[in-house]
């Protein structure tokens, strides 16, 4: 009899969905009459740049592309609009900044040759052929995997860290706004090495609530920030990969490419047919000099929807029922003095809701994000933060809300989607009406 392998799902030890029937009338404007976090006015200290980010050839903007300060740890990544917001400390007017993204050449910028608001930065496709033939690598793309993932005492960040993110999680009725939190968040990170988990501190948080006025189902993320952060792979491979489950799947090589001018590796893997149970399917991009897994694109397996289902849906109204239908998941490393580090990660999830005495069903759309912008060297030897938030928090019940325009000082964030920029102005309005 064939013994069925368990995996720690990344849809159960990182999030579960709570759907909540919110029944009548919104009580938005007064969910925005809210207090600011930690607020702290501050002087201007630091300068803002605005741009997009586009293909060369096609004029197409490039989402989640990277943008860094050379020579420090400050960064940020473009939105789905190709957009970019950068705020650089004054002190740092004179140094150059590199963008890059995957699979294009990386170029670096005089940030003297920027303007404030408008910057159209151009990336052109890396065309590369990459022998797969090395001494020291392994013959099949399996043993490649596994050797990156064995390979975190070397390549990856063997101190302490206290890492500040920005972390966005949004979601869509349609194509409308229901819910957005943020928040900037300290990241007490641990070794690589250290079987120890990472801790979160909240600095700042804001959010909106079904801001619609319409009867709706509100998605509540448990696990908040935590939720991205355990996409880091090599940190917490038990949520996709580990001696019991590489079984479970056929790994295969891809077209090379490169990533900030380096050659890179494209292993593709998918789940073997036999098995049933939802398991993972995409690529991982490894370092062809160091075998470092240094980004990861890769979903989840709906094909058995019933497993699926119970997988995400943590609570829901009786009469509903709810399928996901996306699961969608990305992480990326940097590298900082030959050290790589988590940097970015985003997840997208879909699902369709279905009430038992309606005709139609609706789709709601789960978007998560979290960037790290800057970090420094833990000198405290502090493993976690005072105020260390639980990996079962809820940001949408914990964060306050939108407030003053000086909220996020001189925090590096994510530039807002036009999307969701047009719901923080009705929101604006709301609250000038219900003050008047």
């Amino acid at each position: 009899m064939k013994r069925k392998i368990v995996i720690k799902p990344i849809t159960l030890g990182i999030y579960s969905m709570a759907f909540i029937l919110l029944v009548g009338y919104s009580d938005d404007i007064n969910a925005t009459k809210l207090v600011q976090v930690n607020s702290q006015k501050n002087t201007q200290s630091f300068t803002e740049y605005k741009g997009i980010i586009i293909d060369s050839e096609t004029k197409k903007t490039l989402v989640f592309a990277d943008i860094n300060i050379n020579n420090t740890n400050i960064r940020t990544v473009t939105n789905k609009e190709g957009e970019f917001l950068l705020k650089v400390p004054n002190n740092f007017l004179g140094k150059m900044i590199t963008v890059s993204y995957l699979g294009y050449e990386t170029i670096e910028i005089w940030l003297n040759k920027l303007h404030n608001n408008i910057n159209t930065i151009s990336l052109n496709i890396s065309i590369t052929e990459l022998n797969q033939v090395k001494i020291n690598m392994p013959n099949d793309a399996l043993s490649l995997v596994k050797m990156a993932l064995s390979r975190k005492n070397e390549n990856y960040y063997d101190k302490q860290a206290i890492m500040t993110a920005f972390y966005r999680e949004a979601v869509r009725k349609g194509k409308r706004n229901a819910s957005l939190s943020e928040a900037v968040v300290e990241i007490y990170k641990q070794p690589y090495k250290a079987l120890r988990k990472d801790q979160i501190n909240m600095v700042k948080s804001r959010k909106n609530t079904n801001y619609s006025r319409l009867d709706t189902l509100a998605l509540k993320l448990q696990g908040g920030p935590f939720t991205t952060l355990y996409t880091d792979i090599v940190k917490y491979p038990e949520y996709i990969f580990n001696e019991d489950t590489f079984q479970q799947y056929e790994f295969n090589f891809d077209k090379s490419t490169e990533i900030n001018d380096r050659q890179v590796y494209t292993v593709r893997f998918k789940q073997i047919e036999v098995e049933n149970s939802p398991l993972y399917y995409g690529k991982l991009y490894i370092d062809a000099e160091t075998f470092t897994l240094v980004s990861a694109a890769y979903s989840l397996n709906l094909k058995n929807i019933e497993e699926a289902s119970q997988m995400f849906i943590r609570k829901k109204p009786a009469k509903v029922s709810v399928e996901p239908t996306e699961a969608t998941y990305r992480v990326d490393y940097k590298t900082k003095n030959g050290k790589w580090h988590y940097g970015y990660s985003n997840i997208q999830a879909a699902f369709k809701v279905k009430w038992k005495n309606k005709i139609f069903s609706n789709t709601y759309t789960l978007d998560i994000e979290m960037a790290i912008t800057d970090w420094i060297v833990n000198a405290t030897g502090d493993r976690k933060p005072d105020n260390s938030l639980k990996s079962s928090i809820i940001l949408i019940d914990e964060a306050s809300g939108f407030s003053d325009p000086e909220f996020w000082g001189e925090y590096n964030i994510i530039e807002p989607e036009k999307s969701i920029e047009s719901a923080i102005k009705k929101i604006a309005k709301q609250l000038n009406r219900a003050q008047s």
